[in-house]
């Protein structure tokens, strides 16, 4: 009895030993727990997750080699991670379900470098306003314009700075909003006028109220801030708390962004990361992600899914009309990124 129960202990430390782990690398808190457990339960596999909050972090990861085998990069990251050698091309023709992912986004996706033949879209969105009109107003004084200029205009931001300005910790995202408010194009832009058009920054960073990408939720939800620059899924979260708040595409236009699923060079289980992608992109499985997260599902619009998603939340989609008005974030040098993230070093130290 006693041989038996030994062997019986043994075959169950082999089992679990022999388990499969697969390591994701995401943005925080970008999926629906139920679908990655269902994922573990249909597959056995482990899903061991880590989150970041900002894509240096992400970048840190992997220029120190830790080893993932699916990453959630944003679509201007791309260039940089396949310049580095850090990102496995990827086989579509793997994936069951690519064929039933949005055309406009894979139109979209394409037209950046190197991007279609490394990752395929996952969750999009957005980069615009969140306005808490009552107290924006009271502060502002006039009327609000629906306008960049009351986060890019030092004049018109320092109105509403008694009643909270928040500003996300990205710097791609800053800048290029910036620019494009100013009339110009960063990819042509020298790393010296990237630079230097984010100078009018200096200034207001000890006034912001918030500079984070997470905590600025709480702080909207909760009435501390009455303006702040946000990912469309954030505002929409906090919205969900506040229906004071609300989500505004300015009249110049929102960046648009495309976070992707990739596999990195040195991914220790790419079949299993191959797998796990196929069942992130499942309509089923995106419909519940963007649920979850408030972010965008990457499905066609005509789809019955997708339908029925705009149907029950109509907020989560944009419409031509937004469309048109909005932009996708470019894609840096790797002079260009160095000059701006040397800059954004700098004002981000000068910040409380």
């Amino acid at each position: 009895m006693k041989a038996l129960v030994c062997l019986i202990t043994l075959l169950a430390c082999n089992s679990v030993h022999a388990q499969q782990v697969l390591r994701f690398l995401s943005w925080q808190d970008y999926f629906d727990p139920a679908v990655i457990e269902d994922f573990q339960r249909s597959t056995g596999v482990r899903v061991e997750y880590q989150g970041f909050t900002t894509s240096e972090e992400l970048m840190q990861a992997m220029q120190s080699g830790t080893a993932y085998d699916v990453i959630v990069p944003s679509h201007f990251m791309l260039k940089e991670l396949v310049a580095g050698g850090k990102l496995a091309p990827l086989d579509t023709s793997r994936l069951v379900h690519y064929k039933q992912l949005d055309p406009w986004l894979l139109s979209m996706l394409a037209g950046q470098p190197a991007a279609k033949e490394h990752a395929v879209p996952y969750l999009w969105g957005s980069v615009g306003m969140v306005v808490n009109a009552t107290l924006a107003q009271a502060a502002y004084g006039t009327p609000l314009p629906t306008s960049w200029s009351l986060l890019f205009e030092p004049p018109q931001v320092s109105r509403l700075f008694s009643c909270g300005v928040g500003l996300i910790d990205a710097p791609q995202e800053v800048a290029s909003l910036m620019l494009n408010y100013k009339g110009r194009n960063p990819t042509v832009s020298s790393p010296r006028q990237i630079a230097k058009a984010l100078q009018p920054l200096e200034p207001l960073m000890p006034k912001f109220a918030e500079l984070n990408n997470w905590a600025y939720i709480d702080a909207l939800a909760q009435g501390k801030l009455c303006l702040a620059m946000s990912w469309s899924g954030h505002a929409l979260r906090a919205i969900e708390r506040n229906s004071a708040l609300s989500y505004v595409i300015p009249d110049e236009g929102a960046a648009m962004y495309i976070d992707t699923l990739a596999i990195p060079a040195n991914a220790p289980n790419p079949e299993l990361a191959y797998r796990f992608i196929d069942f992130l992109i499942t309509p089923q499985n995106a419909i519940r992600n963007a649920q979850a997260t408030h972010f965008y599902p990457p499905l066609p619009s005509d789809s019955p899914a997708m339908l029925q998603f705009a149907a029950d939340y109509p907020l989560q989609v944009m419409n031509a009309k937004q469309r048109r008005a909005s932009y996708l974030l470019e894609s840096l040098s790797a002079a260009q990124k160095s000059a701006l993230d040397s800059t954004w070093q700098k004002l981000r130290a000068s910040s409380p």
